[in-house]
C-alpha cells in the first residue's frame, strides 16, 4: 500500500498486523527444527527430536544416511510428557531450566556390539526401550507417582541402566530385567544418593511439598530444554547428575547430599482455593553467606556391597581452618581412575583430584587460581584411545591468559603446552581424534557474535609457534555441531540473523556440505506475516574505550517517519549471558518486534561483564553488580540520543530476572534520563539470592558489606523519578517474590509510586498462555502511557 501521510499510517490498528498474542506463542517462528541430534552407534542413522506439526510435542525421528529417508522411530505410547501428567517436582525442574518441550524430551542410544539399534526413552509412565526392527516399544521399567524413576542413564556398554528411586541409586540388568538397589539409608539419615544438589543442578532448586513429602525433597533429572534468559541456567555450576558410570561398567561413583544445615524457605500458594499443607511448599535454599549442603563422593560396585567413600567432603558447616568447597565435576579416566574437580567457595581456585577407588585416597594433580574467578567448564578430556605417549594425560581449558584456551597435560597434571591461543575463547570441545592428532572445538575466533567449529593439532611442537585453527563451518552465525563416532562427518545446526535454524550434514575434513537435512523457506511464513526484520548490529564505546555490541530494532520509516523515536531498551546485562549475537533468536524476539511495529525503537546492549568476550571483559562486574552494567546501559542510551535515533526524555527500559534488577537499578541511578522501566522478577538485593551465583560475583556478604549495599536497588529508589512497573510470580522459587516485596517496602518508605502485576500461580517465568497474553497487554499499556 503506498504511503504518503505518516500520521494516517500511525493511526492504523497495528494490532491487526501484529496481535499481542503472537508474543505469547511457542515455539517461536523458525524454532521448529530438529533438536537433540545424535548419531546411532554405527553412524548409519542420524536421530533427533522433531514435531512435524510445528508444536512443542516432539517425537523421535531418524534419517537413514544410506537411503536418504526420514522415518518416525518412536512416538510415545501414552502421548509422552504433557502439562496434565507432569508431577509438581517435574514442573519445578522444567521451570528452572526454561524447558517447554513436550512429548519426548530426552533419549539415549543403547551402545552394544550387536547390530541391533535400540533407543532408551524416559517418559512419565516409565523407561521405554525401542528396537528399530520392532514395531512396538517395550516398557521395561514402570514409574509410579509415589516412586518416580529419576535421572536414568545407560552404562557405556549398553548392558545396564542406572537410575535413582526413593533417593537411592539402583541398577537394572537389561538382559535379565533384574533391578538391584546399590545404596541404602537415605531416608533414615536425611540424605540423598545419586542426585545433584541444588547449586550443582544448573540452578534447579529441589523442594518438598509439606504434607505430601515430609522428609526430603523429591528430584527430577535434567532433559532437553528451551530456555529464556534468567538467573540460574548457564550461570550456575551446571552439573545435572549425581552419579557416574566407570568406563568398564563395573562401578558407579555417586554423591551423598545432606541438606540438614540448609534452612527451609516457605512459599505459600495464595491463588489456591485450598489452605494448609496443599497450598505451601518448603525449599531448602542456601542464601548468600549461609551454609551449603554437605556433599560426599562414594564408589559402589554394581554387584552390590559396601560403599568406598573418597577422601572428600564439600560444603556443610566448616571449622575456621577448613576451606569450604564445591564438587564441580566428576570424571572416570583411563585405568578405572576416578577424578573430581573441586572449586573453593570463593570460586578463585580449582583442583583436579585423582582417587584410588579401593581406598578413597586422593592425589591433587592440578591446581589453578585466578583473582577474578574460575569459570567451570566441560573441557576436561582424558586421552586414552591408543596414543600411548599421552595415555593417562588430558586436555584442560584455562583462562590464565584472559581467554579460555586448551592445554595438553600429562598423566601427572604437568602442562605440556597450549593447543590454542589468542584474544578469543574456546567454548566446547566437540571431539578428539587421537589417531590423527586432531581436536575439534567451537569458539569465537572469527567473531564474539558468532560460534564456529574449528580444528587444531592436538600434539603441538613446543619449539614452533602455534598454527591458527582451521575453520570448518563456513556460514556466518551460530553453529551447534555433533560429530559422528568415526570422525568423518558432523551435523551442523546453523542459524543467523537472516537464516532460521537449518540442519546440514558436513564433511569433517573441510566442512563442505554433504547434504541438507532440514531447511526452512526464507522468509518463513510467520516472519513474512509479522514483517519481522533482523536488527542492525552496531558498535559503541564504553567510557574506557571498550567496544560494546548493540542491536537496533528500527521502526519502519515508511510508516513512522524518520528518527528520533521513543525508545525502549531490552536489558539483561548480567554475567554469563550474551544478548547481542548473529542469531535467529534476535530476529524472532517478538516483544522487540511488536514494539518496533508500534513505532518504538528497541535497543539491546551487552555491557561490560557479559559473556563470550573473555575474563577481563567479565571482570568489570566483580563485587560491582549494578554499577558498571548500569553505567554502560546509560552510555548506550546517550549514544542513541547523540546519533539522533532516540528521543531524549522518552527512553525506557525492560528486563527479566537479572535484567529486571538492572532495569530498576538503572532507572533509579539515572533518574533524569530514563522515563520508565519494567522490572520482571527482579533480584533486588543480593543477600536474598543463593550462595554459588551471588558469592562468585559479589563475594561473601561479610567480606563485601559496602558492595552488597551499593548493589541493592532498595538503596537507590529514593532518587527515583520515572515510572516503575514490577511484574512477579508469587510462587517463584528462584528469585523469590520476597525480592519484589522488599523493594515495594523501600518504595513506600521513600514515597515513590509504582505499578504491580502479580501472578499468584506463576513461578519465575509465566507459563500459562492466558497469563502471558495478559502480561504482554499490560506491559504495552504501561509503555504507551508512560514513555
Amino acid at each position: 500500500m503506498p504511503v504518503t501521510d505518516f500520521n494516517d499510517v500511525q493511526n492504523l490498528d497495528d494490532g491487526i498486523l501484529f496481535p499481542v498474542e503472537e508474543i505469547a506463542q511457542y515455539p517461536l517462528p523458525g524454532y521448529v527444527s530438529p533438536t537433540s541430534i545424535s548419531f546411532s552407534p554405527d553412524d548409519s542413522l542420524i536421530s533427533y527430536l522433531f514435531s512435524p506439526d510445528n508444536t512443542l510435542n516432539r517425537k523421535i525421528f531418524t534419517f537413514d544416511l544410506k537411503t536418504n529417508k526420514q522415518e518416525l522411530l518412536f512416538s510415545p505410547p501414552d502421548g509422552g510428557l504433557d502439562e496434565s501428567n507432569i508431577s509438581p517436582e517435574e514442573k519445578l525442574r522444567r521451570e528452572r531450566l526454561r524447558e517447554r518441550g513436550l512429548g519426548v524430551t530426552r533419549y539415549e542410544w543403547v551402545k552394544t556390539n550387536s547390530k541391533r539399534k535400540t533407543v532408551m526413552v524416559p517418559l512419565p509412565a516409565g523407561i521405554y526401550f525401542h528396537d528399530i526392527s520392532h514395531s512396538k516399544a517395550e516398557l521395561k521399567l514402570p514409574s509410579i507417582p509415589a516412586s518416580p524413576i529419576i535421572d536414568p542413564h545407560l552404562s557405556p556398554d549398553g548392558s545396564m541402566l542406572a537410575y535413582v528411586r526413593d533417593y537411592e541409586l539402583h541398577v537394572m540388568n537389561l538382559l535379565s530385567n533384574e533391578s538391584k538397589q546399590l545404596t541404602h539409608g537415605a531416608k533414615e539419615n536425611g540424605v540423598t544418593h545419586g542426585l545433584a544438589e541444588y547449586i550443582a543442578q544448573d540452578g534447579i532448586i529441589y523442594y518438598m511439598i509439606v504434607g505430601l513429602v515430609n522428609t526430603l525433597p523429591r528430584f527430577c533429572s535434567a532433559m532437553e530444554c528451551d530456555r529464556d534468559t534468567a538467573l540460574g541456567p548457564q550461570e550456575e555450576m551446571d552439573r545435572k547428575t549425581g552419579y557416574w558410570w566407570s568406563l568398564d561398567c563395573k562401578y558407579i561413583a555417586f554423591t551423598e547430599v545432606d541438606y540438614s544445615e540448609i534452612p527451609l524457605f516457605r512459599i505459600m500458594h495464595p491463588g489456591k482455593s485450598s489452605v494448609g499443607t496443599d497450598a505451601q511448599e518448603d525449599h531448602p535454599y542456601p542464601f548468600a553467606g549461609a551454609s551449603n549442603v554437605k556433599v560426599r563422593l562414594g564408589v559402589v560396585s554394581i554387584a552390590g556391597g559396601s560403599t568406598t567413600w573418597m577422601d572428600l567432603v564439600c560444603g556443610g558447616v566448616k571449622e575456621l581452618d577448613n576451606e569450604d568447597e564445591y564438587l564441580a565435576r566428576v570424571n572416570w579416566v583411563h585405568g578405572n581412575v576416578l577424578t573430581a574437580q573441586i572449586i573453593n567457595r570463593h570460586q578463585t581456585k580449582i583442583k583436579i583430584v585423582k582417587f584410588d577407588i579401593r581406598t578413597g585416597e586422593k592425589k591433587v594433580i592440578l591446581v589453578e587460581e585466578n583473582k577474578t574467578w574460575i569459570n567451570i567448564h566441560d573441557c576436561f578430556t582424558p586421552l586414552d584411545k591408543g596414543v600411548t605417549k599421552f595415555s593417562g594425560g588430558f586436555i584442560w581449558a584455562s583462562e590464565k591468559t584472559g581467554f579460555r584456551h586448551l592445554y595438553l597435560h600429562d598423566a601427572n597434571g604437568n602442562c605440556l603446552g597450549p593447543i590454542t591461543e589468542g584474544e578469543w575463547m574456546v567454548e566446547q570441545i566437540a571431539g578428539v581424534n587421537e589417531a590423527t592428532g586432531l581436536i575439534y572445538f567451537t569458539g569465537t575466533l572469527d567473531s564474539p557474535l558468532e560460534s564456529n567449529l574449528y580444528c587444531a593439532k592436538l600434539f603441538v611442537d613446543g619449539t614452533q609457534p602455534l598454527q591458527a585453527p582451521t575453520r570448518l563451518t563456513h556460514s556466518k552465525g551460530k553453529h551447534i555441531v555433533v560429530l559422528d563416532h568415526h570422525m568423518q562427518t558432523f551435523v551442523d545446526l546453523h542459524d543467523s540473523l537472516s537464516c532460521p535454524p537449518r540442519v546440514l550434514l558436513c564433511s569433517l575434513e573441510d566442512g563442505s556440505i554433504i547434504m541438507p537435512l532440514y531447511e526452512q523457506p526464507i522468509p518463513i511464513p510467520k516472519s513474512k506475516k509479522l514483517q519481522l526484520e533482523p536488527p542492525e548490529i552496531v558498535e559503541v564505546q564504553a567510557d574506557d574505550g571498550t567496544i560494546l555490541y548493540g542491536a537496533l530494532y528500527k521502526p519502519d520509516v515508511s510508516r513512522f517517519g524518520p528518527p528520533p523515536y521513543k525508545t525502549m531498551i531490552n536489558v539483561y546485562g548480567g554475567p554469563s549471558v550474551q544478548l547481542v549475537s548473529n542469531s535467529w533468536q534476535n530476529t524472532v524476539d517478538l516483544r522487540a518486534q511488536y514494539l518496533r511495529n508500534k513505532g518504538i525503537l528497541v535497543w539491546k546492549l551487552d555491557n561490560r561483564g557479559t559473556s563470550r568476550r573473555g575474563l577481563k571483559f567479565e571482570s568489570y562486574l566483580k563485587h560491582k553488580l549494578g554499577q558498571i552494567d548500569a553505567d554502560d546501559q546509560f552510555t548506550g542510551a546517550e549514544w542513541l540520543v547523540k546519533q539522533g535515533l532516540a528521543e531524549f526524555g522518552h527512553i525506557g527500559l525492560y528486563g527479566w530476572s537479572y535484567g529486571g534488577y538492572l532495569s530498576a537499578m538503572t532507572l533509579s541511578r539515572y533518574p533524569d534520563f530514563f522515563k520508565c522501566a519494567i522490572a520482571g522478577a527482579p533480584a533486588t538485593s543480593w543477600d536474598g539470592y543463593d550462595t554459588f551465583y551471588t558469592e562468585k560475583y559479589m563475594g561473601l556478604p561479610s567480606e563485601n558489606k559496602s558492595g552488597y549495599v551499593r548493589a541493592s536497588v532498595m538503596n537507590h529508589v529514593h532518587k527515583l523519578k520515572g515510572r516503575l512497573l514490577l511484574v512477579h510470580g508469587m510462587i517463584d522459587e528462584n528469585v523469590h517474590f520476597r525480592h519484589t516485596a522488599r523493594l515495594i517496602n523501600a518504595l513506600v518508605a521513600a514515597g515513590k509510586t509504582y505499578e504491580l502485576i502479580i501472578f499468584p500461580d506463576e513461578r519465575h517465568m509465566p507459563r500459562r498462555y492466558s497469563d502471558r497474553v495478559y502480561m504482554e497487554e499490560r506491559m504495552w499499556e504501561f509503555i504507551d502511557r508512560n514513555l
